[in-house]
């Protein structure tokens, strides 16, 4: 398992963690050991439930287990994945996030299922190259992210989720038809003026999905009262095309002007002070939040801040928070490890095994 940084170093390298091993052996012999716990290998199961998909199964899940109870398990799972103890977090909402998480996690014992992760495709187009990234979300400490793009959309998919926004949800969308100028150096402190420019931005976009409605709706209209489909005018399908070939150009040609000056909006919290102090562009953009259990979920405006081609931001204008995004760049296999080609036959011989 590739674990994130600790809580908020965004740049430090991933973290690497065995979870199981598998042993082949001769005559098509093979043991499968579950890694996790504190107890050294112990017996486990790999099954193959579909493509692209196989779970895991310990047999003694009495090896995970710690002299000193679940106290003792919390404490050491809490300096493994945050790098600091209990009296360390002083803030009673993170450590009630803390616990839930600890709760969540460990009620698997290492019994879990794998899917493969397709990573998205790249476009010389595009912003920056899509791909993992690492993001701070406040007390829910490092998250991973998957940037993509989507013509004139940008999307932030959470790889690993949390007890608000679960794995799999859209947590940002960028809208790349929609940049932003930001205030001088020296108004863009005040919280007030930025939260101006964003929210004139949304009703700009809301009034533009709104033409957008009306006239998909007198198409539709004139569609069915025909008996026959009429021709288009000329120039109709034309302009619009043009059109968005000039929004598309002007996006383009705004993709990468000369470093502004950018500090965060006084009254902003960051986990994260050692943001970089230059941008490249920003774009209008909503995230989503939730209450726990992803309970009443909503799109929230805010503010996409490109730094280079390795880190972005995204201001939470509702929060007032920023998270800041700093590109995965570990090639996700150890010097022992197998390639993709030897390990789905690996799996494939264990799974002729059992059966």
């Amino acid at each position: 398992m590739y674990l994130p940084p600790h809580d908020p170093h965004v740049d430090d390298p991933m973290r690497f963690k065995p979870l199981f091993r598998i042993h082949l052996m001769e005559r098509k012999c093979a043991t499968v050991e579950c890694m996790y716990g504190h107890k050294g290998p112990h017996n486990g199961h790999i099954q193959i439930v579909k493509k692209d998909e196989f779970s895991t199964k310990c047999n003694q899940t009495d090896h995970h287990r710690m002299s000193g109870g679940r106290q003792e398990e919390f404490r050491t799972w809490l300096r493994e994945e945050w790098g600091r103890t209990l009296e360390d977090i002083f803030h009673e909402h993170m450590q009630e996030l803390i616990l839930m998480k600890f709760i969540y996690t460990s009620q698997y014992d290492n019994c879990l299922t794998y899917r493969r992760i397709y990573l998205p495709p790249s476009s010389p187009d595009d912003l920056i190259k899509p791909g993992l990234f690492k993001g701070t979300y406040g007390s829910h400490g490092l998250e991973i992210v998957m940037l993509s793009f989507h013509g004139k959309k940008a999307k932030g998919t959470k790889i690993t989720g949390d007890p608000n926004i679960p794995a799999g949800q859209q947590t940002v969308e960028i809208d790349l038809a929609h940049p932003l100028q930001l205030p001088g150096i020296e108004n863009l402190c005040d919280f007030s003026e930025l939260s101006r420019i964003v929210l004139e931005v949304q009703e700009q976009v809301r009034r533009e999905e709104q033409e957008e409605e009306r006239r998909q709706e007198e198409e539709d209209r004139s569609q069915q009262a025909a008996s026959q489909p009429a021709a288009k005018p000329l120039g109709g399908e034309g302009a619009e095309g043009e059109e968005t070939a000039a929004g598309a150009e002007g996006t383009t040609q705004d993709k990468a002007p000369a470093s502004q000056p950018f500090v965060l909006p006084m009254g902003v919290i960051s986990r994260n002070e050692d943001y970089p102090r230059t941008c490249r562009i920003c774009f209008y953009g909503t995230g989503l939040i939730a209450g726990h259990g992803f309970t009443s979920p909503e799109r929230t405006p805010g503010v996409f801040v490109l730094f280079d081609d390795d880190r972005f931001g995204f201001i939470w204008l509702e929060l007032k928070s920023f998270s800041l995004y700093s590109r995965i760049k570990v090639s996700f296999q150890n010097a022992e490890a197998p390639s993709r080609e030897a390990f789905d036959e690996m799996l494939k011989n264990i799974q002729s095994l059992a059966t």
